[in-house]
């Protein structure tokens, strides 16, 4: 098996109500994908069925044999009374060495912060802090539950280029959960709208300009996924080429006069269950 996780025929319940239907997805090595969708379409309870905290109704979910997962969950609740430096929690569950737990934190944008208290870190520092966590373990793939909530636009941009460099560098692949829509399409290898079912998924192009996303989140996010090309160009035209859009054609911008409507679903995968 070449991916590092896949669903098949996934199906998640929670008593009686589905929370997940028929979902087929799967993430190759080094790729970034990310999950889009409104709330309670079942972006979290995906990712928790992926690294194994939900059990699946119907379907399998099967990881490449030893596997390492660094997970960095949607939030830390920290006690603010109880005392815990970066450093000592850098070393949970497994210890690590100074400088391992020094050159983590280099890498993630926040060195020399093992001696303060992770209680008194701002949110930026502390999403920073728990990526470096996860990177200890030498990760085959990086799993990230809504990682930018609560940050800033700067802090969300920063982010986001943070998780780009890491990807270059260690060659590990990207899962995400997000609401940063306009972020999400230049950071992206490939995106799965998500709403009970997959609605559709492919190249950042396909998928902005698929009816169902449209349908879910409107054309105002169009206009700022083409500025934030604008500004942030990382020359994405030649990298659709690179293997991570599955087949997927070229799919004009919905902004560019040739992008009609016979276009718009060639790469997503409609499931109507």
């Amino acid at each position: 098996m070449s991916a590092l996780i896949a669903a098949e025929n996934l199906s998640v319940r929670h008593g009686e109500a589905t929370v997940l239907g028929g979902v087929q997805f799967a993430i190759e090595r080094g790729e970034i994908v990310t999950v889009v969708g409104p709330n309670g379409s079942g972006k979290s309870t995906l990712i928790r069925a992926l690294i194994g905290l939900e059990a699946a109704a119907t379907g399998a979910v099967t990881r490449a044999p030893g596997l390492v997962i660094g997970y960095v969950p949607q939030k830390l609740h920290i006690d603010a009374g109880l005392p815990m430096t970066v450093r000592r929690f850098l070393s949970l569950p497994r210890r690590v060495s100074d400088a391992q737990a020094e050159a983590a934190l280099a890498r993630t944008g926040v060195p020399g912060l093992g001696p303060r208290q992770l209680a008194r870190l701002s949110g930026g520092q502390l999403q920073r802090v728990l990526v470096a966590r996860a990177l200890l373990a030498n990760p085959d793939i990086l799993i990230l539950d809504e990682p930018t909530q609560g940050l800033d636009q700067p802090g969300t941009a920063g982010f986001y280029r943070l998780i780009e460099e890491v990807r270059a560098e260690m060659g590990v692949a990207v899962l995400m959960v997000s609401h940063d829509l306009h972020v999400v399409m230049s950071a992206s290898d490939r995106v799965i709208c998500l709403n009970g079912h997959v609605c559709c998924q492919g190249t950042p192009k396909v998928v902005s300009a698929a009816p169902e996303y449209r349908a879910l989140f409107g054309l105002g996010t169009g206009g700022a996924f083409a500025l934030y090309r604008h500004m942030h160009d990382h020359d994405h035209e030649e990298d659709e080429g690179h293997g991570h859009d599955h087949g997927a054609p070229h799919v004009a911008h919905p902004h560019e006069p040739h992008s009609h409507g016979h276009h718009h679903a060639a790469g997503c995968t409609h499931d109507h269950a």
